[in-house]
């Protein structure tokens, strides 16, 4: 994943972290999503030169990516899920570790695996996903552990009460990521905190 800010001519900089301020514009670039954030307040230029970047990215891939407009206030679906991971920022070299499909295509990863090669970041989420999947947990179990993850992503080691993974979790369905995305945002946090936490 990687995370920029647009400036006021259209310039692009990468950041670790994104202020959700009401007069900035980011470019948040997930490979399948291109999301473009607006501030309330920003300026009918700047938001159409983030728009223009955002088709610049896209019609670099050989698979285009899904651009999505998200005005300050009016969050919704798979953002939803991961704005508060956006607001402390993602360390360098997991950015680089990059989401390409939410399917689960299992049989090539674990080929690789059995031919010896170890398995890459997206290979241990993809594998850890699909076992969650197979699991059979249902939706409201899977957003209270996707809420329960994120906190802890956000708060350390600090005790959580109830109330806060009761509110996360409220938060999570009401972005009505599907039932895999969910399992893959579970997948993908709980190695990333490995790596930070």
């Amino acid at each position: 994943m990687q995370l920029y800010t647009v400036y006021e001519n259209g310039a692009l900089r990468k950041v670790e972290k994104i202020n959700f301020s009401e007069n900035r514009v980011f470019l948040i670039d997930d490979i399948k999503n291109i999301y473009l954030w607006f501030g309330s307040k920003t300026s009918k230029k700047k938001r159409e030169y983030a728009v223009n970047r955002a088709n610049i990215l896209n019609a670099k891939r050989k698979e285009i990516a899904k651009i999505q407009t998200i005005i300050q206030g009016k969050e919704f679906g798979a953002f939803l899920a991961m704005i508060d991971i956006l607001k402390k920022g993602i360390e360098q070299d997991l950015q680089k570790e990059r989401r390409h499909e939410l399917e689960f295509d299992i049989e090539d990863t674990m080929e690789l695996i059995e031919s010896g090669l170890n398995p890459d970041f997206e290979a241990e989420v993809a594998l850890a996903a699909y076992s969650l999947s197979q699991e059979k947990r249902t939706y409201e179990d899977l957003c209270r552990t996707l809420a329960k993850i994120q906190l802890k992503f956000i708060k350390g080691r600090k005790n959580l009460t109830v109330a806060e993974i009761n509110k996360k979790s409220k938060e999570i369905f009401k972005s009505s990521s599907t039932y895999e995305e969910l399992c893959w945002l579970i997948a993908e946090l709980n190695l990333m905190s490995k790596k930070v936490l």
